[in-house]
């Protein structure tokens, strides 16, 4: 085993997990009020419903504005009032792949939107191909209440199917490059761990889609320029901390969701190294850890699936601040790369939950997916 580098912190982090022709508008109610209290440990708070009529649901970005962008997996993105009064389907996006998880997935804006000159919504999207679907990065211009150019700035080398695992979290470094998680692809995980594939890795981009000169691999001629970490299984949750750290949660296959640190030219294991079980024969895949490769800094219990990660720095939130987040949002306080505290904070009360993030106004959004997805809104109750 190769351990991370123990340094002090003590911090709470949300996480979110599942268990498991556009139209011109699509059906919203105003913000109302869905649970009035819920206690947690360290404090009380409401959950509102700002939008609903959501098919599928992936991602949500807050624009400067106070409006919502929401990423549908049929392929629509919808701009939504900062009330929920209202709600538009842009049109000008590429045509999406909807197989099995496929479609418009993550959403990210450009570090410097809002000086016109960087106004740049980023997304990831599956893209057809005649072999199959690759995993995508694009970009494209907001100009306002519509949607600009379009600039396609990376697809995954291989096309595939099945239609899964494809990643897709997008998450950006103080530096100005981004991260960007791509799934083993779900039908040969041994692509995690070869060198020139994209597959079951993260990649380091500029916000142009180049390769940054020191990203941890260009150098090595056997392996791809782009890779930043490797033996990732498929990365569904991402996000820089305050101090500039990438973390991510990570889908195991039958158990073994992890919790890890991203350290550029880490290897993560998959699937030589796994805590979960093959699903026809329920028995352990690999070994539990190695030589050379990073051991999780957290295994979920069970068949948790975590999809969306957020850091909690509101002081509205008084002792989450500072740390991590199916049915279930989760909070886990960290002291020295291990988890002190794990604390269930909603348990089926709005379904299953796809996104996470912390929003300008100090309070928590949360994306549900389903046939019907919603937008919910976490404030500290009175």
């Amino acid at each position: 085993m190769r351990c991370l580098p123990a340094y002090a912190l003590r911090q709470h982090w949300l996480t979110a997990a599942l268990l498991g022709l556009f139209a011109s508008s699509a059906p919203v109610s105003a913000a109302e009020v869905v649970e009035e209290r819920i206690e947690s440990d360290q404090l009380a708070f409401s959950i509102e419903k700002v939008a609903d009529g959501l098919t599928n649901p992936w991602s949500v970005a807050l624009l400067p504005d106070g409006r919502f962008l929401v990423s549908e997996r049929p392929g629509r993105l919808n701009v939504i009032d900062a009330d929920g009064g209202e709600s538009r389907v842009l049109s000008g996006l590429p045509k999406v792949s909807q197989r099995g998880q496929g479609g418009l997935l993550d959403l990210a804006l450009h570090p410097q939107f809002g000086d016109g000159e960087h106004d740049w919504i980023y997304f990831t999207w599956s893209e057809p191909a005649d072999s199959g679907t690759r995993s995508a990065l694009s970009r494209v211009k907001w100009e306002g209440d519509q949607l600009g150019e379009i600039e396609h700035l990376f697809a995954q080398n291989r096309a595939s199917s099945p239609g899964r695992h494809y990643g897709s979290r997008i998450a950006w470094l103080p530096d100005g490059t981004l991260l960007m998680s791509i799934g083993d692809r779900g039908n040969e995980p041994p692509r995690a761990q070869a060198d020139n594939d994209h597959a079951g890795s993260t990649l380091r981009l500029t916000d142009t889609g180049g390769v940054p000169d020191d990203n941890p691999f260009v150098e090595d001629a056997a392996t791809l320029d782009e890779i930043y970490t490797q033996g990732n299984r498929n990365i569904q949750g991402m996000v820089v901390r305050q101090n500039g750290e990438p973390w991510a949660t990570e889908h195991g296959p039958r158990t073994g969701d992890e919790l890890n640190r991203l350290i550029a030219g880490e290897n993560y294991g998959w699937p030589e190294v796994s805590q979960g079980n093959d699903y026809a024969t329920n028995e352990p895949i690999g070994m539990t850890s190695k030589p050379g490769m990073v051991d999780p800094v957290h295994v979920f219990e069970g068949r948790f699936a975590p999809s969306g990660l957020a850091e909690v720095t509101s002081s509205a939130f008084g002792e989450w601040q500072g740390g991590l987040s199916s049915q279930k949002l989760v909070r886990l306080a960290l002291e020295n790369n291990e988890v002190a505290n794990h604390e269930v904070i909603l348990d089926g009360e709005i379904g299953r939950i796809r996104d996470v993030r912390q929003g300008p106004d100090e309070t928590i959004y949360l994306l549900t997916d389903a046939a019907d997805g919603a937008l919910y809104r976490l404030r500290p109750a009175e």
